[in-house]
C-alpha cells in the first residue's frame, strides 16, 4: 500500500496543500520520474536481453539443450506498469491523486509479483549452474589423478610386472617336466 509507505494508514486524513504551484510541482516529478521508469527498463538488457523491455531467456542447461529453463520477459516501461503521465492540472484533484496512488499501487503489486518470478528462476539457475560447477570439478580432479601418475613408481611396477612374467615361463617348464619324470617312473 503506497500510503504506507508515507507512514499513513486507510482512513488517515492529512491536511493537504491547495497550493496550485506545490501541486504543479508534484506532477512534473512525477513525469519525470515516469521518464526515469522508462529508461531504467530500455537500460536493463545484458547480452543482447533485456526482461523488462519484454525479452524472453531460455537458460540451456545441457549440451544437446533437452534440459533448459524458458524465463518470460515482460514490458516493465512506466506504460507497462499502467502508469500514464498525467496532464497539466490533474493533481489539483484530490480525487486525480488518489486515482494515480491506485494505478502506482497496482504498479507495486505487479513488480513484486514478477520479482518472485525472477526469484524463483533465479533460484533454479543458482542451483543448476553450483551442480555444474560441482561435476567440472570432480571431473578435473579424476583427470588430475590420471595424468599426474608418478612415472618412476609406474616405471618400477611395469618392470615388476615384466620380471613376474619372464619367471613364470621357467617355472611352467619346470612343473611340466617334473610330471613328466614322475610318469617315466610308472
Amino acid at each position: 500500500n503506497i500510503l504506507g509507505s508515507f507512514g499513513l494508514t486507510a482512513g488517515t486524513t492529512a491536511s493537504v496543500t491547495t497550493d496550485s504551484s506545490t501541486r504543479a510541482e508534484l506532477e512534473s516529478q512525477f513525469n519525470e520520474l515516469l521518464l526515469q521508469i522508462d529508461e531504467l527498463a530500455e537500460d536493463a538488457g545484458f547480452n543482447g536481453v533485456n526482461l523488462l523491455d519484454g525479452d524472453d531467456l531460455q537458460v540451456i542447461f545441457n549440451e544437446d539443450g533437452s534440459s533448459a529453463l524458458d524465463i518470460e520477459g515482460e514490458n516493465f516501461d512506466a506504460a507497462g506498469l499502467g502508469l500514464s503521465r498525467v496532464a497539466s492540472g490533474d493533481f489539483q484533484s484530490d480525487a486525480n491523486i488518489n486515482s494515480t496512488l491506485g494505478t502506482l499501487d497496482t504498479a507495486i503489486q505487479t513488480l513484486r509479483s514478477q520479482a518472485s518470478k525472477f526469484g524463483s528462476n533465479l533460484s533454479i539457475v543458482q542451483t543448476r549452474e553450483d551442480f555444474t560447477n560441482n561435476m567440472i570439478n570432480t571431473l578435473e580432479t579424476g583427470a588430475a589423478n590420471l595424468t599426474l601418475a608418478d612415472t618412476n613408481e609406474e616405471g618400477a611396477n611395469l618392470t615388476a610386472l615384466q620380471t613376474r612374467q619372464q619367471l613364470s615361463t621357467p617355472s611352467l617348464s619346470f612343473a611340466t617336466q617334473a610330471d613328466q619324470n614322475v610318469l617315466r617312473l610308472f
